[in-house]
């Protein structure tokens, strides 16, 4: 039976004034024992939350349907549904990190909540992993390969995709658009990789702009970004990549999933662990989450992040325990879901509905009768009363 918010708010915040006394006692707070029993899916849920397969690699979604889910599942977002036949509806954008095939697919479903069409929206790329969501309704594909581009396509699978060269070639990761500073943020997925922006020359236009590379400094005690303009942005394999061609660039340890939220953005680091976060205002750069130091070191293998409505970041796990977890800016992490028996798998494309009730995700790399394929999750459930959680008991 569902659990009114009112019932699991009162039921967690027991739960979580149990893990504030275990830290007055010195003990280590275990925020897994709150989760369920697996499910059916083989997903271990929190209380009140439940889950369903909407998609499995080399499968058609829809009966009788001509597309089948593409292989590696990764990065993803939310759309509305624009056309009018499907009032209420929405999309699940999701990208192909396969070398052979690439490119990025979509599932839509009615206000129901019922899939009712797949097809692919992008084709002819390599290694499709994160990207990242356009204010104006478009998905930006990121091809992580050391001649990669950014492509940005369209939900609906109507208009022909747009590669965009002002946003660099590089070994991409994901993108996340300021809109007040007309800036796309990059992350760029190499050990020795560096951080990026494109300071865009007429918004939203992305077909022109500057692409700068950050250099983190001290000034007044902070962590600073300053930036500096890249002189090549898009080399050849000859020539000198992005991240070598500046210097005084800091190195960001194989950057992951990035978004952005009310004037911030959010990354992550997958070489060291850590979730940072970027004010845009002063650009002073924050360490939020780091597995080294942190209290509660329950997220490990940082990879595809997001942010609910509610402010709240969700980070998937690429190794650890195959966790998507919730983290607040005052370092508190809730593991809020796990995929069990899923060894040598990673959890990708974790995206909301607008109205944030669903959750949609993957498994790159899942088991099953055929072999290890992508499988992509729907969990519903009180998220929203997961912020109340976060404030009143985990502070």
């Amino acid at each position: 039976m569902p659990v009114s918010r009112r019932t699991f708010v009162g039921q967690f915040l027991t739960l979580t004034s149990l893990h504030k006394l275990a830290n007055l006692l010195g003990a280590e707070p275990q925020p897994n024992v709150l989760l369920q029993t697996a499910d059916e899916n083989g997903l271990a849920l929190l209380n009140g939350f439940s889950s369903r397969v909407v998609a499995v690699e080399g499968l058609a979604p829809v009966s009788g349907g001509a597309y089948l889910w593409h292989r590696a599942p990764d990065g993803g977002a939310v759309f509305a549904d624009q056309d009018k036949n499907n009032t209420g509806g929405w999309i699940y954008v999701s990208n192909c990190e396969s070398n052979s095939v690439g490119g990025a697919g979509a599932l839509k479903f009615n206000a129901s909540g019922d899939v009712i069409d797949a097809y692919r929206i992008l084709d002819g790329t390599l290694r499709n992993c994160a990207g990242g969501k356009t204010p104006w309704g478009t998905w930006l594909s990121a091809e992580e390969v050391n001649q990669g581009r950014i492509w940005e396509c369209d939900p609906q699978g109507n208009a022909s995709p747009l590669v965009h060269p002002a946003l660099g070639t590089f070994r991409h990761e994901a993108a996340a658009i300021d809109p007040n500073n007309a800036c796309v943020y990059l992350t760029e997925d190499k050990p020795d990789g560096c951080f990026y922006r494109t300071v865009l020359s007429h918004y939203p236009a992305l077909s022109q702009g500057v692409l700068q590379v950050a250099e983190e400094v001290t000034i007044d005690g902070q962590m600073t970004l300053i930036w500096h303009d890249v002189p090549n942005p898009n080399p050849s394999e000859k020539e000198t990549p992005t991240r070598y061609q500046v210097k005084s660039a800091t190195i960001f340890k194989g950057g992951e999933g990035i978004w952005y939220h009310q004037d911030k953005v959010y990354f992550a680091t997958k070489g060291d662990n850590r979730v940072w976060c970027l004010s845009l205002a002063d650009q002073v750069l924050s360490i939020i989450y780091d597995y080294a130091t942190a209290s509660h070191p329950a997220l490990r293998g940082v990879d595809n992040l997001t942010v609910h409505n509610n402010g709240q970041i969700y980070v998937c796990e690429d190794g650890g325990n195959l966790e998507i977890v919730m983290l607040g800016e005052n370092g508190w992490v809730l593991p809020i879901m796990r995929i069990d028996d899923h060894t040598g798998s990673e959890v990708t494309g974790v995206a909301f509905t607008d109205d944030g009730h669903r959750m949609y995700f993957s498994s790159q790399r899942g088991p099953s009768a055929n072999g290890n394929l992508g499988i992509t999750y729907e969990v519903t459930g009180p998220f929203d009363a997961l912020d109340v959680i976060f404030q009143q008991g985990f502070e």
